[in-house]
C-alpha cells in the first residue's frame, strides 16, 4: 500500500512544480495529482503539454516522490451528449498524460446527475465502450468514487455498477468523508467491494443525519444540497476503528496496488501541521490493524 498526500490545500500558496518537494518535506513518499488549473483542471481539457508533463515527472524524481494516482474530474456520465463527448476527448488526453508520467492509476468520480440517474448511467456505459479498450491496452487501473450529488451515491450500488463494467481495470474509491451519503454502512460496502476497493481518501466529516438532521443547517429548509466536509481525523463523526479495521479485513494494507490518500481540505491555514498529523495518525492506525 502507498500512502499519498493530496496537495489541494497548497494550490493557493505553491506552484505546480513545487508540489513534489513540498510533499517530501511533509514526510510523504507519494502524492496524488488532483485537478489543477495548470495541469488537468476540473471539467475541461488538460492544460499540460508534453514539456510540462516531463518537467513535473522530473520534479518528482528530484524530490524522491512518486505519483500514486492521477485524479481528473470530467463529465463522462453527463446526460448532455455534447458534454459527454467532450469529456471522452478530454479523458483520452488524461490517459496519455498518465502514461507519460509513468503512472498506472487514475481515480475519478462517476460525474453524472442524480436527478437524471438513468440517463447518466446510460452515458457512463456509453463512455466506457470507448474508453475501456484504451485503458486496458495501456494498463491503466481506473478507480471510481460515488461522490455526493452524483447519479450513484450509495456505496453498494456503486459496487454493483463497477462490477457491471466487467473489467479487471475498473475498481472503486472509498472516500471516508462521503460515508454518510453512501449509506453509513462502511463495513458492508468495504466487504462487498473486496479487492475492487483499491484507493481510499482519509478525511473526517460530520454525520448530517444526526441531531434530527440539524448537524448542519442549510437554507431554505429541505433544499437538495449534499453537505460534507474534509476534516482531519478526529474532528468529525467517522468511526475510524471501523474504517481502518474494515480495510484490514479485505487485505487492503498488504496489496501492492492500493493507495491511501490524506485529503483534508478544510484547514488551509494549518495545512503543513495537518498534513503531518494525518500521516502520523494514518500510520498508527495501519500499524494497529495490520
Amino acid at each position: 500500500m502507498k500512502i499519498a498526500l493530496d496537495p489541494t490545500p497548497f494550490h493557493h500558496s505553491h506552484e505546480l512544480l513545487e508540489f513534489p518537494k513540498l510533499v517530501a518535506e511533509l514526510g510523504y513518499e507519494y502524492l496524488q495529482l488532483t485537478p489543477h488549473r495548470d495541469f488537468i483542471p476540473f471539467f475541461n481539457h488538460p492544460r499540460a503539454d508534453d514539456d510540462l508533463v516531463a518537467a513535473f515527472r522530473k520534479a518528482c524524481s528530484a524530490a524522491g516522490v512518486g505519483i500514486a494516482s492521477v485524479l481528473p474530474v470530467l463529465r463522462w456520465s453527463s446526460p448532455d451528449p455534447d458534454a459527454r463527448e467532450a469529456a471522452v476527448r478530454n479523458w483520452k488526453r488524461v490517459i496519455e498524460i498518465t502514461v507519460d508520467l509513468g503512472v498506472n492509476v487514475i481515480n475519478t468520480e462517476f460525474s453524472g446527475r442524480p436527478e437524471k440517474a438513468e440517463e447518466s448511467e446510460r452515458a457512463f456505459f456509453r463512455s466506457m465502450e470507448e474508453l475501456l479498450p484504451i485503458t486496458e491496452r495501456e494498463g491503466i487501473d481506473v478507480r471510481i468514487d460515488p461522490h455526493p450529488d452524483d447519479f450513484v451515491e450509495d456505496g453498494l450500488e456503486a459496487v454493483r455498477i463497477i462490477r457491471g463494467v466487467n473489467s479487471p481495470n475498473i475498481g472503486m474509491v472509498y472516500v471516508a468523508c462521503h460515508t454518510f451519503h453512501m449509506g453509513a454502512n462502511m463495513g458492508e460496502v468495504m466487504a462487498a467491494a473486496g479487492e475492487k476497493l483499491r484507493l481510499v481518501h482519509v478525511a473526517d466529516t460530520m454525520d448530517h443525519h444526526r441531531s434530527h438532521g440539524l448537524r448542519y443547517i442549510t437554507n431554505p429548509p429541505g433544499n437538495p444540497v449534499r453537505v460534507h466536509q474534509h476534516l482531519k481525523i478526529g474532528d468529525g463523526d467517522i468511526e475510524w476503528d471501523e474504517f481502518f479495521g474494515g480495510l484490514a479485513g479485505i487485505g487492503f494494507y498488504d496489496r501492492p496496488d492500493t493507495v491511501m490518500v490524506s485529503s483534508v481540505f478544510a484547514e488551509d491555514e494549518n495545512a503543513h501541521e495537518v498534513s503531518r498529523y494525518q500521516l502520523a495518525t494514518m500510520t498508527d492506525y495501519v500499524a494497529k490493524y495490520r
